[in-house]
């Protein structure tokens, strides 16, 4: 990651290209002012440098700017909000006060599940 790397929205997707052609993306829909966040992916080459963690940043902003809740539905979003108490109010009411560490068991256990499929 550089100075070089982007970071962009489109209505989908939040997205970062790199320089050697490939792109980490976060995809996402809004529905009734929450942001429902689907799906996290860096390329491997990516991992372990924090860019899931600079796409979650930009989303909490477009959603600040937009007025939107938050609903973390892959694991990595869910993950980020366990290790960020501080910005639970942003996540939709029904998950305020949920144990996300749990949440965060099931999805992981689900989506090794559907790559099993």
């Amino acid at each position: 990651m550089n100075n070089k790397d982007i970071i962009g929205h489109t209505k989908r997707v939040i997205y970062m290209k790199f320089n050697d052609g490939s792109k980490a993306f976060i995809r996402y829909v809004v529905e009734d002012h929450v942001m429902k966040i689907l799906e996290t992916y860096t390329p491997p080459q990516h991992r372990g440098k924090g860019v899931a963690r600079k796409l979650m940043e930009y989303a909490i902003k477009l959603a600040r700017e937009n007025n939107w809740l938050i609903e973390p539905i892959c694991s990595y979003a869910i993950y980020f909000f366990t290790k960020n108490p501080g910005l639970k109010n942003l996540l939709i009411p029904e998950l305020r006060n949920t144990d996300l560490n749990e949440l965060f068991r099931k999805r992981i256990e689900e989506e090794k599940a559907k790559k099993e499929q």
